[in-house]
């Protein structure tokens, strides 16, 4: 047994074993014994106001090799979570939350690489996608995580939506720098952020010549190579059950990222009816279809999940048409009246599970 390595302020090491289960989705293992030269390094730890978790199949567990991965990890989740995060007063995107209006910020090129690809998003979802909802998403109490007594004002929300739109958000990549048409208008990463931070995690690993890991990060992940036991990497896509943890789906993967969008973690109900945290940022309320959850399937973890909650909020009819329009990977599991469940899955989608066997 290698010796322990340091831990840090929200780090830690452990030889994997066990069932991990994430939000979202559900990390199986085989009941099969491992070739005994391999081994599981899991490090594990809080970045983005949620927690992570990355599992890295070595031959070698040397207080070196644990020592270099924790270092590559940490510095990309302190890095993007210092540049993006809604809860560092310092970080940029709060920084440009009180910039005036008119005047460009400078931002970091990683900033704006994921402000461009947001715009893309917002772009082929038809404006489903959109990160400046965040006073809407205030507004409705999911900021807070209250529930709200009473519906909010009309006029009152009329005044939110003005300051809501990623047409008023100007993106200057000639300059690397940012500016608002609004003094109200703010950028909240929160859909893409945790994806964008498991992309980079996955990519300093492979940096590190690492082929075999799962990188994990508030349910949304990233994996390459083989677990430990020699088969792909086996993940389950939950049942959206309010107050339990079923898997609905297995997959079977080697290769690319999974993210899911759902309303059964964050939500309340007013007045006998359920209000989703998922905002939808062209009619300023929360989604009101019988969609509880999407999955996509993406090279990119960003993408993935920001996709997800573009679909979450198209719902299940317009959300299918345009997975299937931009060839997207998605599992779309859709609440009954009864309480029970029916899925659909995008032709990409079925396709990886026809050549999945968990």
């Amino acid at each position: 047994m290698p010796p322990d390595p340091p831990t840090g302020r929200r780090a830690a090491f452990s030889v994997l074993a066990g069932l991990l289960l994430v939000g979202g989705l559900l990390v199986l293992p085989r009941l099969r014994q491992a070739e005994p030269r391999l081994v599981t390094l899991r490090l594990s730890g809080e970045t983005m106001g949620t927690h992570y978790q990355v599992q890295v199949v070595v031959t070698e567990a040397s207080q070196h090799v644990q020592q270099a991965l924790a270092t590559a990890v940490n510095e990309q989740l302190d890095g993007v979570d210092a540049r993006m995060s809604t809860y560092q007063p310092g970080s940029e995107i709060s920084r440009f939350g009180g910039w005036p209006a008119g005047e460009p910020m400078p931002i970091s090129a990683d900033t704006l690489e994921l402000l461009l690809l947001s715009r893309q998003l917002s772009e082929r979802s038809g404006g489903a996608f959109d990160v400046t909802v965040s006073p809407l998403v205030q507004l409705w109490g999911f900021h807070e995580k209250r529930d709200l007594e009473t519906e909010p004002d009309p006029e009152v929300l009329q005044a939110a939506r003005q300051r809501v739109g990623f047409g008023m958000l100007e993106i200057h990549d000639g300059s690397d720098s940012l500016s608002k048409q609004h003094p109200g208008l703010a950028v909240d990463l929160s859909a893409i952020a945790k994806g964008h931070g498991v992309d980079r995690v996955a990519q300093a690993l492979d940096a590190l010549g690492h082929e075999h890991y799962l990188v994990e990060i508030g349910g949304e992940l990233r994996l390459r190579g083989r677990s430990v036991d020699g088969d792909p990497w086996r993940v389950g896509i939950e049942r959206p059950l309010d107050d339990a943890r079923q898997v609905h789906t297995a997959l079977a993967l080697e290769s690319g990222a999974m993210a899911t969008s759902g309303d059964y973690r964050q939500f309340y109900r007013l007045d006998g009816e359920r209000f989703s945290h998922t905002i939808d940022p062209r009619t300023g309320r929360p989604v009101e279809h019988d969609l509880a959850s999407v999955s996509v399937v993406h090279p990119s973890c960003a993408l993935a999940d920001g996709w997800a909650t573009a679909l979450m909020v198209l719902g299940p009819d317009e959300g299918s048409a345009v997975a299937e329009r931009e060839g997207l990977a998605a599992f779309f599991i859709r609440r009954k009246d009864d309480g029970s469940f029916v899925a659909w899955s995008s032709p990409a989608f079925a396709t990886i599970m026809a050549e999945s066997t968990p």
